[in-house]
């Protein structure tokens, strides 16, 4: 039993630095640009802003899960972030993430075409030298919870988190 023990406490140790070197990882909530009929007819709807908080928590969440990103809260800064154009700010997401000591910065953008045509993009930056790491983009069809989900999960799997795309070293 003490031998158990021993193994489990020397697990922990050992697995805590290599944690605490993981980046620090600030994700903005995704931003929506309409450029569909319906859009410029109808305006903003709130099943797509509750889809782009949706597909920000789901980023969030599996970015978390996979142990190689250190999350930081948001929320000091997030009236400020959310009153901001960030795909038109010129480098506010990153003056934004290095505000709560972030070493990347992640924003997304929902293209809506159409009802029938979207595409989801993410931006990976490097907060010290503002210079993009990576970015990935994938179309979808169909304007639905699932099929969000389903872009974002194939963005996480095969592009952010797939060995060696992109992937920033810790720091």
């Amino acid at each position: 039993m003490r031998a158990l023990f021993a193994v489990i406490v020397l697990l922990l140790l050992t697995s805590a630095p290599a944690r605490a070197d993981a980046p620090r990882l600030a994700v903005f909530d995704f931003e929506l640009v309409d450029t569909s009929l319906q859009g410029e007819v109808d305006g903003p709807r709130t099943d797509e802003h509750d889809k782009l908080m949706r597909v920000g928590d789901q980023l969030r969440k599996e970015l978390a899960e996979s142990g190689k990103f250190r999350l930081l809260d948001i929320s000091p800064i997030n009236a400020a972030v959310h009153g901001s154009n960030l795909q038109a700010c010129g480098g506010c997401d990153v003056q934004f993430a290095r505000q709560i000591g972030a070493d990347l910065v992640i924003t997304g953008v929902v293209q809506k075409v159409s009802n029938l045509i979207l595409n989801m993009n993410i931006y990976l930056r490097d907060v010290h030298s503002g210079q993009l790491i990576t970015s990935m983009s994938a179309d979808f069809r169909g304007n639905t919870d699932e099929s969000w989900s389903r872009a974002l999960r194939y963005l996480v799997r095969n592009r952010l988190l797939a060995p060696n795309y992109g992937a920033p070293q810790a720091r």
